[in-house]
């Protein structure tokens, strides 16, 4: 997928799913979620400003178009039932194929349609959910002046400079508890019903950040595994071929959080991680050094940075490689 995509480096992109349109929850209350069709865009703090306010700009934008069109549509949205329960845009995550392609320099997308899964044929709507597609097709695709407005865009945040600071911890939040109102399908009324809510979670909040490093380097120990994954990326690297001092930050797994997290809505395995401050340390021959004066540079801190909630430390074969006090292989270069 990142092979096609870096051959291809594509201008739009689209992610297309389909969603519960009456799942149990749903139905628990008498709802049924209202949207045929909903859209979100790109959202990851580490993907150029210019981009992600180009994607929301198509969102929003096609709230008329489509209701216009007779597709019901609204901005993408998951969670429960309103009120009570807590609803948010898209995750937040750099590796799914949305925030993926974002970074790579796409104005990028997810669609995804409602299926009634419990009716007795979830496919007799199908026709009007490929319908409303095409229509959102059209409307991501543009003008000719749209399109030319995106390449340009595009190209130019394909230059820009690294931020300062990557965002570490993110989460969707209320700012200063606004009410908004979803609509939804009342089942016992058969109709369209507003409620207001508390509860939708649509402004990103950072938690935490932390400067961005000039490079990461890899303990020479684990050189081999490190090297198929920067590979896959198409990250560039280079190895070390004499052992080296490097004034290195060392960073350390305090724990794994493996459950999901209720209060915050957090998906689960949550990596906690602490700098330590910066020292010389020595690395061997084979070890990886990957500077972030790179193309890619945005996918190899996705990657690559220790110190993201959640990153590589989640999975048993990375988390096999730390060393016994908690010391994670990949290290921070000021």
């Amino acid at each position: 997928f990142y092979r096609a995509a870096r051959q291809i480096q594509p201008h739009v992109a689209v992610d297309c799913h389909e969603f519960t349109r009456d799942n149990e929850d749903f139905r628990k209350a008498g709802l049924e979620r209202w949207p045929l069709i909903t859209l979100d865009g790109m959202n990851h703090p580490l993907i150029p400003r210019t981009l992600r306010n180009l994607a929301l700009a198509k969102v929003e934008s096609a709230i008329p178009l489509l209701n216009s069109a007779g597709f019901p549509f609204a901005p993408y949205r998951v969670g429960g039932p309103p009120p009570e329960e807590e609803t948010r845009p898209s995750t937040l995550e750099p590796d799914d194929g949305r925030n993926s392609l974002g970074t790579l320099g796409a104005v990028s997308f997810i669609i995804e349609a409602a299926i009634r899964r419990s009716a007795p044929d979830p496919q007799a709507d199908l026709g009007l959910r490929v319908a409303a597609h095409l229509k959102l097709f059209d409307h991501l695709l543009g003008t000719p002046s749209s399109r030319a407005q995106i390449r340009t865009a595009v190209e130019q945040a394909r230059r820009e400079p690294l931020p300062a600071f990557i965002p570490t911890n993110m989460f969707w939040g209320n700012v200063q508890g606004k009410v908004s109102t979803l609509k939804v399908n009342d089942l016992a009324g058969g109709k369209v019903v507003t409620l207001p809510t508390a509860n939708e979670m649509s402004d990103l909040v950072v938690k935490a950040s932390v400067p961005t490093p000039k490079a990461y380097v890899i303990d020479g120990r684990v050189a081999a595994t490190f090297r198929s994954l920067l590979e896959h990326h198409g990250l560039i690297f280079r190895e070390l071929a004499n052992a080296e001092k490097i004034k290195t930050e060392r960073c350390r797994l305090v724990r794994l959080e493996a459950s999901y997290d209720e209060l915050y809505q957090r998906y689960e395995n949550r990596q906690i991680v602490a700098r330590v401050p910066a020292r010389e340390a020595d690395f061997s021959a084979g070890s990886l050094v990957v500077s972030l004066d790179q193309p890619l540079a945005r996918r190899a801190i996705q990657v690559l940075e220790p110190c993201l909630l959640y990153g590589l430390y989640s999975h048993p074969e990375f988390r096999a490689l730390t060393l016994s006090d908690g010391t994670l292989p990949v290290h921070r270069l000021p």
